[in-house]
Parts: C-alpha cells; structure tokens; sequence
C-alpha cells in the first residue's frame, strides 16, 4: 500500500469488490460496473482523481498488439458472410457426418476449424447457433442437449490458436504469443475429442440421427473446397513462428485474406455483406475494449493498494507445489469466469496469481494455459456463461433449460484440464518440439 494512501489494502479491497459486486447483483453490464467500482476511491484517495479513471482506462489502449482484437473478429466475421463457414460445414460432414450423432458431431468439428480462424468464442456461438440449433431439433435432438453442445463447442475458439485471449495475456503478462499459440493447440484437440466422445455417449443412449458415410471422392472433394478456408490458421501462426509478422500484423493478413477469399475466390461477398461484416465487428470489438480499460483501471488500483501482496500472502504458506499451484489456479479462475468476462479477468487476476505461479516454479506458458481453459469453462457456466447465454438466446429459452446437458458436457473437459496440470506437457510439448526458444 502507497505510504500516503488513507486507505488500507483491506478497506480498498471491500470497497472495490464491495461497490462491483453489488453492481453486478444489479444487472449493470460487467464493463460499467468495473468502471464505477473505481470511482469511490479515486474520488476519495488525495493522491488520486477521477480524471485517473479516464487516464488508466486510455493507457490500457494504448497497446499496438491490441489491435489484433478487433482484425481477428473482422475475419471470423468475413468468413461467416462470405460462404467459407458454409465450405467447413461440407468439409466437417464428410469427416465424422457417419458417426453417431453426426449433426452434433459436425458441430464440434466446425467449431475446430472455426477457432483456427477467429479466435473468439463469442463470435463463434452466435454463428454456429443460427447453423445448428434450429437444425439439430428438427432432426430429432434434444433442445436442451443441443444448445449446450453448440455452447461448449464455443469455448474451443479461446483455446485454440489463435485466441484472442493468448494476445490479451501475453501483451498483459510479457509472454510470448507465438509459444501460447502452440501450446494451445494439443489441449484444444483433446478437449474437443472429450465432446465427441459425450456427443457419442448421448447419440448412442438417446438414439440421435446418424448420416451414410461419404465417399472417398466426397471427401477429397470437400477437402479441396476448403482448403483455401484452411491455409488461414497456417498463415496466421505460421507467420509469427517464421518471424514474417507480429501478432498484430498477422490479424491484419487473416483479414486480407479473409476478404480476398469472400469476394474474389469464393465471390458471396456483395457491398451490404461487407457492411454488416464490418457493423458486427464494431460492436463487438467495443465491449471487448471498453472492458479491457476500465478492468485495467480497476487493476491499477489493486496494485496501488498492493492488495494482491495482501491476498496472497497465506495462500503462499500453505507448501503447495506446482501441481497443487495449478489446482489452486484452475479453482479460482473456474470461479471467476463464473463472474467475469475473461478479458477483466486476466487483466485483474492474471497479474494477482501470477508471483504464485513463479514462486512454485509453473513455467509461464502452462500457467497462462491452465488460466485460459478455465476461463473458458466460464464462457458456459452461469451465472455470467455468455456462450451459453448467446445459444440460449437464439434458441429462445432461458439459460436454465440447457443447464443439466451443459454441466455433464463440461465433466469430461474438466477432465482434459486436470490432466495438463498434472502433466504440463500435453501443453508444453509442441512448442518445445517446434520453437524451443520460445519457452526460455
């Protein structure tokens, strides 16, 4: 706590969760309420003003890496419009469309290939929600078992590269983009292969629709069709790894490359596609920056009043050792995505956990991917889940109808995380394999 400060770390503290909790409770929007949380000790604090909020929340936007947050939503957008999603979609059925509940199991594939190119998960289930819901139930599934397998399915885009979660965390906690991207890639596939293997189970119980399998000329066909839509992840991480281009600069390309294909390759791009590719990305590129400032100046007041010195100074006590660190974090970022968005999430409680990660010697790329997964599982857990809130939206029901199916899908996943916490290189063996550098 700063020697001038009136406050102690204790009382700011109440204040701060005291003022945001109560707001939350309040249904005012997680972005406002982080920013009005703030103000009471702005105003009060000698040493500071509420002029500071302004400032705090303006230098978290001054960040050039930032800027792959909106490009990347552009892209995952353009792809929506024009017509690549519909050649993944092919490509997806031809892969597992012969395998029990092969709607549902399209889903899941779709939503891989869909994460390789977008990396937001929010984008992705308000996309693949308008695809699949109405279609699975007129199939024959479940209402409740289909919007939670579109939702979770979701969470994949954060996981996988490139996430736009990994930029956020590596601009915020000096850690390099490049080897996050890598590390996320073998947890993504496992915990997608967990949701295919309970789509599966469920098919095989409920009795869920199976498709004939493809022939091999249908799938080479398919293949072929998409292979323009797949080359963009390629290009994207591929890019950074080589060394052609920043983070930053690589959203740029994803979304030339994006446009090039809807409106010159694939030609399903017209002027009004355009605009409401661009209108989309306006909107949701704003509430994700406008939580990224007022979560930094809520951020910058924990560290003014050294209050995460404060909540740590137990915990770093009680003898964990790496494995029971990544526990102990996996718990309390599971909890928090319950809450929060997981951009004011990393920003706030990244930087609080991250001095007990170093101290239990958990290597910076485990410990950001241990946060990252289970951020993720917050993107469908109530009471904040906005994954799910978006699919139960467009389903047109509320969030508790899906509820039961969401939570037995996220049984397994949880498992997935687990075991990387246990075993640090199901994440940390492709990058070690491919740019060890990366990780010293």
């Amino acid at each position: 706590m700063s020697s001038a400060a009136i406050f102690t770390s204790g009382e700011a503290a109440a204040i701060l969760f005291g003022v945001f909790f109560t707001l939350l409770i309040l249904r005012v929007p997680v972005a406002f309420a982080l920013g009005l949380a703030c103000l009471p000790l702005f105003y009060l604090e000698p040493r500071l003003g509420t002029m500071m909020l302004a400032q705090e929340t303006f230098n978290a936007y001054n960040s050039f890496i930032l800027l792959a947050v909106p490009f990347f939503l552009l892209t995952a957008n353009l792809m929506s419009v024009g017509g690549i999603t519909d050649r993944l979609v092919t490509l997806s059925r031809a892969v597992v469309g012969s395998w029990p509940g092969s709607l549902a199991q399209i889903n899941v594939v779709l939503s891989v290939f869909f994460a390789g190119i977008s990396g937001s998960s929010t984008a992705d289930a308000a996309s693949q929600s308008k695809i699949f819901i109405d279609a699975q139930t007129k199939e024959g599934y479940d209402l409740s078992f289909s919007i939670a397998i579109t939702a979770v399915s979701a969470v994949l885009a954060v996981v996988i590269p490139p996430s736009i979660l990994m930029i956020v965390w590596g601009g915020l906690i000096s850690t390099s983009i490049g080897a996050l991207y890598l590390a996320g890639v073998v947890p993504g596939l496992l915990i997608a292969g967990a949701q295919m293997a309970t789509v599966h189970v469920y098919a095989v119980r409920r009795g869920y629709p199976t498709y004939p399998r493809s022939s091999f000329r249908q799938l080479l066909c398919a293949v072929w069709v998409a292979i323009p839509a797949l080359m963009t992840p390629f290009i994207i991480v591929g890019g950074i790894l080589l060394g052609w281009f920043t983070p930053t600069e690589s959203a740029c390309v994803a979304v030339l490359y994006s446009a090039v294909l809807s409106i010159v390759v694939f030609r399903e791009m017209g002027p009004r596609g355009l605009y409401k590719a661009l209108l989309d990305t306006g909107r949701l590129a704003s509430v994700a920056l406008f939580c990224i400032g007022t979560a930094s100046a809520f951020g910058w007041l924990l560290a003014y009043y050294k209050i995460p010195q404060e909540l740590l100074a137990n915990v770093s006590t009680w003898g964990m050792g790496a494995i029971g660190v990544g526990f102990f974090i996996a718990f309390v970022f599971l909890v928090v995505g319950c809450f929060l968005d997981a951009i004011p999430a990393i920003i706030i409680v990244g930087t609080v956990l991250e001095p007990l990660a170093r101290s239990a010697d958990m290597h910076p790329v485990h410990f950001a991917i241990v946060a990252i997964v289970s951020l993720a599982f917050g993107l469908v857990t109530p009471p904040y889940g906005l994954c799910l809130m978006i699919s139960c939206a467009v389903a047109g029901v509320p969030l508790r109808f899906a509820l039961k199916d969401t939570m037995i899908m996220l049984v397994p996943m949880i498992l997935v995380l687990a075991a990387m916490i246990i075993w640090p290189d199901v994440a940390l063996f492709l990058p070690r394999l491919i740019v060890p550098e990366l990780l010293k």
